[in-house]
């Protein structure tokens, strides 16, 4: 964790601990995210609200479409205006669909973050700020990664689409890794993800497999691998963590895999905007709570703190 994030938590946690009790009963912050609690990814985020509402004691209410919906994230973020929160939290997947709720929200007056996703359109909807990492970026850092490590023709595995984030995702990873890249889409079915990634094997100048998120897309790539009998010689990454992935990150099976820090992405919201009902306070700009290469170095470290759902 950076230091200056380890100080905006105990400064936020050490505010409102010797704030007035009254705050737990008048505040209530609404998080609306495209990802489900269920989610292994957004588990650990909802994890990160759970803590942040636990030691700043204020109420939070974490929500999200059954599936990946737009129209239904759209109205989520409409009913919570209503309630009248002190404060919105929003994931940002696609401004176009969510802009005009957002929108509402502020022109209604509550205090809106935003987190994960959206770096690019927070401040023009009128957000406060975002903590998240910027998806163009992440992507670059990892394909000028896999690039070094020989890389030269890469599949992009996008599991997701229409998230606008994951599209800058393979972007990116275009960009930084500058060799012959294809995006394979694919649905969030496990089976399907290994199935595909084993076909788009068959090609074999492709050396290298980037997926973007580490249980749906990662675990099922590294099988694919395995199964076509090119371990060792596609390499692998994903962005986000799961404990199966950076035990295989760990055993040489996979290159790195890029951490977004997704607890700090549902912590600091809630801390940010309980410190800005009670004080005013809010930080003068983004937080960016990635990327972070874990790479076989690392990986061996983290499996614990990724199981307990907290990395």
């Amino acid at each position: 964790m950076k230091p200056f994030v380890t100080c905006l938590i105990a400064a936020a946690t050490l505010a409102v601990a010797t704030a007035a009790p009254a705050v737990a009963q008048t505040s209530r912050i609404i998080v609306v995210s495209h990802g489900q609690a269920s989610d292994p990814f957004w588990s650990v985020v909802k994890n990160g609200v759970s803590k942040a509402a636990a030691d700043l004691k204020v109420a939070v209410d974490y929500r999200a479409p059954e599936t990946f919906d737009m129209v239904a994230m759209s109205q989520l973020i409409d009913a919570a205006v209503n309630q009248k929160p002190a404060g919105l939290v929003v994931s940002i997947p696609d401004a176009s669909a969510l802009g005009p709720a957002i929108q509402k929200a502020v022109a209604a007056g509550i205090p809106v973050v935003s987190m994960n996703s959206g770096s690019d359109v927070s401040k023009k909807l009128g957000a406060l700020l975002h903590v998240g990492q910027d998806e163009l970026d992440a992507g670059k850092a990892a394909g000028e990664k896999l690039a070094s490590l020989g890389g030269k023709v890469g599949i992009c595995v996008n599991h997701e689409v229409g998230n606008v984030s994951l599209d800058l995702r393979c972007k990116g990873f275009a960009e930084g890794f500058k060799g012959k890249v294809t995006v394979v889409p694919v649905s969030n079915d496990p089976s399907e993800i290994r199935a595909k990634v084993k076909a788009a094997l068959g090609d074999a100048s492709v050396d290298t497999v980037m997926a973007l998120g580490a249980s749906l897309a990662g675990e099922p790539a590294v099988a694919a691998v395995k199964e076509a009998g090119k371990t060792g010689s596609v390499r692998v990454a994903s962005f986000d963590l799961s404990a199966n992935f950076l035990k295989a990150v760990a055993a040489g099976e996979a290159a790195f895999a890029i951490d977004q820090q997704q607890f700090l992405q549902g912590y600091l919201p809630v801390a940010f905007l309980a410190l800005n009902a009670e004080y005013g306070l809010v930080p003068g700009g983004n937080v960016p709570s990635g990327p972070n290469l874990i790479t076989k170095e690392k990986a061996a470290q983290v499996v614990s703190l990724s199981a307990k759902g907290i990395r």
